[in-house]
């Protein structure tokens, strides 16, 4: 399936003549949207083969969710590793993944910055058996390829925008795109760490850096999950406008730095932008 293309009517870009799309990628499929299906979808069949995944997330993962979705409708266990103490009653996200069969697990935080070195690894094995080990986010070589997919279709955009959190969205989105395009990644994380790892896993896909692109980094709002009142009457007002709820964790992050970068005169005039919503 390919996501519908719409064109938004916003007087902020009009006024810089620029003409501003977004790719509704939300709406490709109910429970695993967007870019979840996209990096899922290529791990699919080694999931099957080894009849369990392991993956790991926050406690508001959206992957997390997604994961766990997908056992559910392909026929493999699911196990989440969560970042942090366990609180009970488990929040929406974790008690959707717990209903569609996900075993949860919990990781402190100084053990989960280790969660991908050997020792982690081996101990998590221990514990749960085989698995089929499925990084943060869902970012690995299969997962940019199905990203890579993303950029096919989008022919025709000067600019492609999407939010940005492990890096595999903007290295597969990147290297699909065609050479007269560019990518902008729009960090939700504090730090600066996001370029390397986008290169990292380009690198580890195609075997050398793809497709032009950058990693923006001044619209984190202070970092993963944080909101600030400016983000929240971004996404009312936004709302009001477009009829289009933005999640305060992704795309209004994404969105607010589309505009503002709009307004500072980032883009030429005559400009096509387009916005990955993900999901």
């Amino acid at each position: 399936m390919i996501s519908p293309v719409v064109e938004l009517a916003d007087d902020r870009v009009a006024r810089r003549g620029l003409r501003l799309f977004l790719k509704r990628d939300d709406l490709i499929h109910p429970e695993l949207p967007g870019n979840k299906w996209r990096k899922l979808k290529l791990n699919i069949a080694p999931a099957r083969e080894s009849g369990t995944v392991l993956t790991f997330g926050g406690a508001y993962s959206n992957h997390v969710r997604a994961t766990a979705a997908a056992g559910k409708i392909y026929g493999f266990a699911t196990i989440g590793v969560i970042r942090g103490e366990e609180h009970l009653p488990l929040n929406d996200s974790l008690a959707y993944a717990e209903r569609m069969g996900m075993r949860l697990t919990y990781l402190d935080r100084a053990a989960y910055r280790r969660k991908h070195e050997p020792g982690v690894v081996e101990a998590l094995h221990r514990k749960w058996g085989d698995f089929y080990l499925l990084p943060e986010g869902g970012s690995n070589a299969l997962a940019v390829k199905g990203c890579e997919e993303l950029g096919g279709e989008v022919p025709g955009y000067d600019v492609v925008c999407c939010p940005c959190g492990t890096g595999g969205t903007l290295a597969g989105l990147a290297a699909g795109l065609g050479s007269d395009q560019r990518a902008i990644g729009f960090s939700v994380l504090q730090g600066d760490f996001l370029d390397g790892e986008v290169e990292r896993l380009q690198r580890e896909t195609y075997g050398e850096r793809r497709g032009a692109w950058r990693v923006e980094g001044g619209f984190h709002f202070g970092g993963y999950a944080k909101r600030t009142p400016d983000l929240d009457g971004f996404i009312d007002d936004f709302a009001e406008r477009h009829g289009i709820v933005l999640d305060r964790i992704y795309t209004a992050k994404m969105m607010f730095g589309v505009l503002a970068l709009a307004d500072r005169g980032e883009f030429p005039a005559g400009a096509r932008i387009l916005a990955v919503i993900t999901g």
